[in-house]
């Protein structure tokens, strides 16, 4: 990268970097991106990422939420619905439950339904642009889906968005 970039949060100068990213931006709390490059502040330490193919790098994350071997998480419903553009009460009236139930899931009040759950997976693939492709192998993992719901961490690698639970 040649040209020199400003602080986003002091406009102090900056280096640019690679190494891992806590990806929070992502509305999931357990996404780390690695070998990014990353423009640290000289003067605070502020990181920004530069993030490559964004596109490209949601449809993975969407891919490895849908992929997870166990019970989705609220974060996980959430980050989904979103990505399928949809609101709430669109989901509502598509898996027939309240708005009531659906905040309760979002929101890690109450587990998403083993059904729900596999239901939400399909129509996440169906609707997401570019994961259609995907479905026969996701349905495959749907008697190894544990039932448990687990924070699991997603680690993807910035270049060959590739990802791995860890």
């Amino acid at each position: 990268m040649s040209e020199k970039l400003a602080c986003s949060a002091c406009g102090g100068p900056t280096r640019v970097e690679r190494g891992t990213y806590h990806f929070r931006e992502a509305g999931l709390p357990n996404v780390y991106l690695q070998g990014l490059e990353l423009v640290r502040c000289q003067r605070c330490e502020n990181v920004d990422p530069l993030l490559p193919r964004l596109n490209h790098l949601m449809r993975t994350l969407a891919l490895g939420v849908i992929r997870k071997p166990c019970r989705l998480r609220g974060e996980e419903l959430r980050f989904l619905r979103k990505h399928m553009d949809m609101t709430g009460t669109e989901l509502c009236r598509l898996l027939h439950v309240d708005r009531a139930t659906l905040s309760k899931w979002e929101n890690n009040e109450d587990p998403v339904g083993i059904q729900s759950d596999r239901l939400i997976r399909l129509l996440a693939l169906s609707l997401i642009k570019g994961l259609r492709g995907e479905a026969a192998e996701v349905r495959k993992l749907f008697p190894e889906i544990q039932d448990t719901r687990k924070a699991l961490r997603i680690d993807v690698n910035a270049e060959t968005l590739e990802y791995e639970y860890v």
